[in-house]
């Protein structure tokens, strides 16, 4: 691990080479997994702030579950999680016309409609944040489904922090990411 101010980093996130490939998995984390994905408690009322503006692009069974369950549920820990579809999609999810899973919250910031692209876990993903006191630990969560990823990451010579260069930035900061940076080239070049 790699203490970077108030987080401890997994090394995988600095040797791993990851870049999505959503030609070959079709989004698959939309749609498998034990729970929906994890929330920040203040991420619940910017949801419910910009539903009117993303509703329109999920699908009708996911605007079901949010209007009858809300915007989140709690997982078997009780952390606050995306809803879902009778226990695997995500109710936040859309379709593509290539039958690729898509984040509508996603989509209706791509088409300039919201300035929230989507939760940070699932922006953040394949790391996986743990909450302590004093502290965040950012892990990698390695998973089958994404082992095109690896592939296309190693042929693009994009480590996980890399790719997730945005989102870490987002999370984080500026400054934080370039401290990312200075540690990689200083342990791992």
């Amino acid at each position: 691990m790699i203490a970077i101010e108030n987080t401890l980093i997994s090394t995988d996130i600095f040797t791993h080479y990851f870049c999505c490939s959503l030609e070959h998995c079709k989004g698959t984390c939309c749609i498998d997994g034990d729970a929906g994905a994890p929330l920040d408690e203040d991420e619940i009322p910017i949801l419910e702030k910009w539903y009117p503006f993303f509703k329109k692009y999920m699908r009708e069974k996911g605007v079901q579950v949010v209007e009858e369950k809300g915007f989140f549920e709690l997982d078997a820990e009780g952390n606050f999680v995306t809803p879902l579809i009778e226990n695997a999609d995500c109710a936040y999810l859309t379709m593509d016309s290539d039958g690729i899973a898509k984040c509508a919250i996603e989509k209706a910031f791509l088409a300039g409609e919201i300035t929230y692209p989507k939760p940070i876990s699932c922006h953040l993903y394949p790391i996986r944040i743990s909450k302590y006191n004093d502290y965040d630990a950012l892990n990698y969560h390695e998973w089958e489904v994404c082992k095109d990823a690896l592939a296309l990451g190693a042929q693009n010579s994009l480590k996980v922090f890399q790719f997730l260069k945005e989102p870490l930035i987002r999370k984080y900061g500026e400054e934080w990411y370039k401290q990312v940076e200075i540690a990689h080239n200083e342990l791992f070049m």
